[in-house]
């Protein structure tokens, strides 16, 4: 037989590593191509207040499945919807115009949106509109940059402690102290970002401290989960782990747009994986006073939990296999007869 003849399997381990890997491939262009293709507004909630006649032409004129029209009773409180992150914006509609009022940092693309919709409407009834955005990005970062570009060190700071502390405390042995160290590795690199985006690049508003515990929490999720997944199914947990955070939670967050730019079911999808949710949470304490941040922090807080649950199940499922194991029972042997030295003899005789 050759010396390089395959193994037995070899050819089906072959064929199911090839197989996963188009796989992955194939879901990564599904999560980046279809939404973009498929982006715009779906369903986005906005407020509007004015005459029943007028909330009413207001439907009518906007598509069904792009707007989702609530109506309040004054202009204050479609204000204080805005304010509160339960709808993207509003419209107030009198007699002399319509008055629309936008979120800038909580639905950058949908405001864009919406102004064009206000200002169609108003066209129709002979008025103008005027535009009040009530929550923006910060002067020094009109468009959100700093915002955006926040989301890519989160997720490699979920990827980097899996991948490095496993080189510098590997095995079994080593598992708990890389699930504390990707613990503390997300307090203190949490606590930096929040910093740079808020006292360096002056790009978020809000509390430093509520911020940074968000971000904290972000990363925590995202580095417990892949550590988790990378000790109970090794590599492949790990490659699994990366995949979702990266090829599918980052086109799938909405930090760039809001989340309800994206398809009805993708925006869904993507607010219940650790970035898009992480990227809420950050915009919820950062320009809105934490308002909406419950779900966000929620869904995190669940990551972490699964990410610990599954580190701790494969910590005992390796202690167990390291415990040794009784040695197997020696039948006794009967040396009656070699005590007696009369029976010996006594066999001894012909």
């Amino acid at each position: 037989m050759s010396k390089h003849a395959l193994l037995p399997g070899t050819g089906r381990k072959l064929l199911l590593v090839v197989l996963g890997l188009a796989a992955l491939i194939t879901t990564m262009l599904f999560a980046f191509a279809l939404p973009s293709l498929n982006s715009g507004p779906h369903h986005v909630p906005i407020g509007v207040t004015g005459s029943e006649q007028s909330a009413q032409a207001l439907r009518d004129n906007a598509p069904a499945d792009a707007w989702d029209v609530r109506t309040y009773e004054t202009p204050a409180a479609v204000r204080s919807a805005v304010e509160d992150l339960d709808v993207a914006g509003g419209l107030a509609i009198t007699d002399d115009g319509v008055d629309v009022y936008t979120a800038t940092a909580g639905a950058p693309s949908a405001t864009g949106a919406l102004t064009a919709l206000a200002e169609g409407f108003a066209e129709q009834r002979g008025t103008q509109a005027s535009v009040e955005d009530l929550v923006p990005f910060t002067e020094d970062d009109p468009r959100g940059g700093g915002l955006t570009a926040a989301l890519m060190p989160m997720i490699f700071g979920g990827i980097f402690p899996a991948l490095i502390l496993s080189s510098f405390f590997p095995g079994h042995r080593g598992l708990r102290t890389r699930l504390l160290g990707a613990l503390l590795f997300s307090v203190a690199a949490g606590a930096a970002v929040a910093a740079v985006l808020q006292f360096a690049a002056h790009s978020v508003d809000g509390t430093y401290g509520v911020t940074a515990l968000g971000v904290i929490l972000g990363m925590a999720a995202m580095s417990t989960t892949i550590l988790g997944l990378q000790a109970r199914f090794g590599m492949a947990g790990f490659a699994l782990g990366g995949a979702l955070m990266m090829l599918l939670g980052n086109p799938l967050s909405g930090l760039a747009t809001g989340p309800h730019w994206l398809p009805d079911g993708w925006a869904v999808l993507g607010q219940l994986l650790p970035p898009g949710a992480a990227g809420s949470l950050l915009r919820s304490n950062a320009f809105f006073d934490s308002a909406g941040a419950a779900l966000p922090a929620l869904v995190l807080t669940l990551w972490v939990v699964l990410g610990a649950t599954l580190a701790l199940a494969a910590d005992r499922r390796g202690r167990r296999s390291a415990l040794p194991r009784p040695e197997s029972a020696t039948p006794a042997t009967d040396t009656s007869q070699a005590a007696d030295p009369h029976l010996v003899q006594a066999d001894a005789r012909p």
